[in-house]
């Protein structure tokens, strides 16, 4: 396929910032010449391979309770992609708290907007309720086996508990020491949206009807109707000292939630049968990738956001909402597609784990609804969603001119074309992402309007967030439209279709008018500067992360540095994702340690909104996008792949001397492995998968390089005109590249050099 840094370089969307004195220059060309290899075939040492190695190194992660959690963004949470529990003190009362919430159970009412009528819907909670009162916690939740273990200390005794969700089951299996007794309460909730702590229901609105109960043998059901149809369905029974509880929802069908949460509860095995369904997963889950810093706390942080997203998404599963499958009091139940959902799925693609992209398998079955959220009048070619949506995508869309929020269906966009660059499934590009982007395009087509100069305009539309009279010419909009036209263009050409659009998108890039510039950079659109504090960087998009304008642009850099230092030196409404965006695009330039001064920022308790105890994340209500963003920012300070590059420890700072990255998956379907010790960067070993071109900017130092194929024999490799290293790869191929005597070829984690404790309540 035409490699993305061609074809993108050839539309940088006519800024008119030229190359400017004082702007850093690309370094001079290393020695990248190849000697033969010294000796034959090779192979890496994975210390990793046991799971003795992994329940280790993991177990340095793991989050630990000492005091017992009183909010829900300081508890343990547990979850499988739809099913899900948070664990904290009952409020006002002396009982634990374990949450009952599922990603799939939202109301049906679309006529009410997605706030109140398609919002998720609580489901309820399980209490655990000793007799005597509690004196102290000490609980483990276990990355490796995905469990929350431990121990609730009573003055009347123990209660020692474990509990983890499988395949929609919630298993907790607990004894009591002493004078306690176990004793468990399911407390159903109202079937009302999670926006009633912001504001009343619309006019109009009716209350679904409240719930039932009945029993079938050990069985209970709590049956849950509602006013648009269907059901949800919440089952549990206890045998011996093991409790299992399932839900279910259905729309239309009024029978079929029970029915299946019921049969889910009557087939359950043994709290150790499931256990060992459930940690074989996981187990091979975490095996797909490995990462280790010398940084325990963020180290720790990384490895728990596998686990919570894991948790949290699954491939056709629900698209995660703000809150993920963890339902509290929020003004946002339901998916927000203005930022929320592209973060929350950027670091499934290094991370090896794009069985967890719910994102793309949401897009893939919901087209039809996609169209029909545009205007009648446009749905004959085109698609597109509203900011906010449920689990279906059904949220309308307004039309340019009106000051309409337009782009985000493009943008989520390119989250399934970052899933697609780094598979190469062309199932997904084919069925997919091109019609889409094509609908999602031609919808901009048809509001663009010729200028008197002669360049294309978009009448206002609304850049994400930032709170002014919406601008003509947003650069929001202006990136994803030139992107669009760019991938649509190599698309077709690798597809071998003849698509009668391409002379319109051809047009489009040619004509669409710069993106806005002023004195500080980019602004938000014509006649808009960023003249106020915004959370949001929708005007930095074509900088990151469509990198349509970027650092390996020399021309650029003074414009790119002076926007986002412009973005930030603006302060008051910058969150969370305002710290993680800016640490990934000093990463872009290179800047190791000013992207980890902004990613610390966001775990600074004395910021206004930092990371939650248990690495959670809350503004008025959860948000979870912000911590998973963060674990992409890490990943673009280790290794970065976009415009046709793999570039490995681009932007790695300088007190992380010892880094290990194994099996790091990146645009082109390549696996990478590395490791910097002594802050010198000793191998890089890169296997394809797809056969895609390979181009390396690989880190190693000046020097004699090795290149040398997995069968022994040395690779065929040239230098770049970018002084980059192309290296021809074979698929299912592997090249290991190192400088000098080749070093012991080890995987395995590195010293901490910044201790830290672990994350929960130590």
């Amino acid at each position: 396929m035409t490699s993305r840094r061609v074809v993108l370089g050839s539309v940088l969307g006519g800024t008119t910032a030229a190359a400017l004195p004082g702007v850093a220059q690309a370094a001079p060309a290393r020695d990248l010449s190849v000697a033969a290899p010294r000796s034959g075939r090779w192979q890496l040492r994975n210390r990793m391979e046991s799971d003795g190695a992994w329940a280790a190194f993991l177990h340095g992660q793991d989050l630990v309770w000492q005091r017992l959690p009183t909010l829900w963004y300081e508890g343990p949470f547990l979850g499988d992609g739809r099913l899900g529990s948070m664990v904290y003190r009952e409020p006002d009362a002396n009982s634990v708290r374990f949450t009952v919430q599922h990603g799939e159970v939202q109301d049906h009412r679309p006529e009410f907007g997605s706030g109140w009528g398609t919002a998720r819907l609580p489901v309820g909670h399980l209490t655990l309720d000793p007799v005597g009162t509690i004196a102290g916690v000490d609980w483990r939740l276990s990355l490796w086996n995905a469990e929350l273990s431990g121990v609730i200390t009573t003055d009347k005794g123990t209660l020692t508990l474990a509990a983890f969700i499988h395949d929609g089951v919630f298993a907790a299996r607990v004894t009591a020491g002493g004078d306690e007794e176990v004793r468990w309460t399911f407390h159903p909730e109202e079937a009302i949206s999670p926006r009633k702590i912001q504001e009343a229901p619309p006019a109009g609105y009716v209350a679904n009807p409240p719930w039932t109960t009945q029993t079938t043998g050990v069985v209970e059901q709590v049956l849950q109707p509602l006013v648009s149809g269907g059901q949800t369905a919440t089952a549990y029974r206890r045998s011996g000292d093991t409790l299992v509880l399932s839900v279910a929802h259905s729309h239309p069908s009024n029978t079929r939630a029970g029915e299946v949460s019921l049969k889910k509860v009557q087939r359950a095995g043994s709290y150790g049968t499931l256990r060992s369904q459930h940690t074989r997963w996981w187990h091979a889950f975490y095996r797909k990738s490995f990462v280790s810093i010398p940084d325990q706390r963020l180290q720790s942080f990384h490895w728990i956001q596998l686990y919570k997203v894991a948790s949290a998404s699954r491939a056709g599963g629900p698209v995660m909402a703000t809150s993920g499958p963890w339902l509290e009091p929020t003004p946002w139940p339901a998916v927000w597609w203005n930022l929320n959902v592209q973060l929350e799925y950027w670091l499934i693609h290094g991370s090896n784990h794009l069985e967890l992209d719910s994102l793309a398998s949401t897009l893939r079955q919901s087209q039809e609804q996609l169209v029909a959220n545009v205007p009648a009048a446009y749905r004959s070619d085109s698609a597109g969603i509203g900011r906010s949506s449920d689990m279906f995508a059904n949220r309308g869309v307004g039309m340019p001119g009106t000051g309409a929020e337009v782009g985000d269906l493009t943008w989520a966009l390119h989250n399934a074309w970052l899933s697609y660059r780094h598979t190469m499934d062309e199932a997904l590009l084919r069925d997919t992402i091109y019609p889409l982007l094509r609908r999602a395009i031609n919808y901009y087509w048809h509001f663009l309007q010729p200028g008197d100069d002669g360049r294309l305009h978009l009448p206002s539309t609304l850049s994400p967030e930032y709170p002014v009279v919406p601008p003509k010419d947003t650069n929001y909009d202006l990136a994803l439209i030139r992107w669009g036209c760019t991938t649509l263009l190599e698309v077709a050409e690798h597809l071998g279709v003849d698509d009668a659009l391409k002379p319109r998108w051809q047009e489009i890039l040619a004509k669409l008018t710069p993106y806005p510039v002023d004195g500080n950079g980019f602004m938000i659109g014509a006649d808009t500067p960023y003249a106020q504090s915004h959370r949001h960087y929708s005007h930095l998009l074509m900088v990151y992360p469509l990198y349509l304008v970027n650092w390996d642009q020399p021309e650029q850099r003074e414009l790119i540095e002076k926007t986002v230092v412009r973005w930030h030196a603006l302060t008051g409404a910058h969150r969370g994702y305002s710290y993680t965006g800016a640490a990934s695009m000093y990463a872009m330039m290179g800047r190791g340690d000013t992207a980890l001064s902004y990613l610390k920022k966001f775990f600074d308790p004395t910021t206004r909104y930092p990371c939650r105890a248990n690495t959670h994340y809350t503004e008025a209500g959860p948000v979870i996008e912000t911590p998973l963003s963060a674990s992409q920012s890490l990943h673009d300070m280790l290794c970065q792949s976009w415009g046709g590059v793999v570039r490995v420890f681009p932007a790695v700072p300088e007190s992380w001397a010892d880094v290990t990255l194994h099996d790091f998956r990146t645009q082109g379907a390549f696996l990478v492995s590395a490791v910097r010790s002594g802050g010198v960067t000793r191998f890089v070993r890169v296997r394809s998968l797809a056969g895609e071109p390979l181009v390396l900017r690989h880190g190693l130092p000046d020097g004699r390089l090795t290149a040398v194929l997995d069968d022994g024999r040395p690779a065929r490799t040239r230098t770049t005109s970018d002084g980059d290293l192309a290296v021809d790869l074979p698929k299912g191929r592997e090249v290991l590249l190192h400088v000098g005597e080749r070093p012991d070829l080890v995987i395995s984690p590195v010293g901490v050099s910044e201790p830290g404790a672990p994350w929960g309540l130590p």
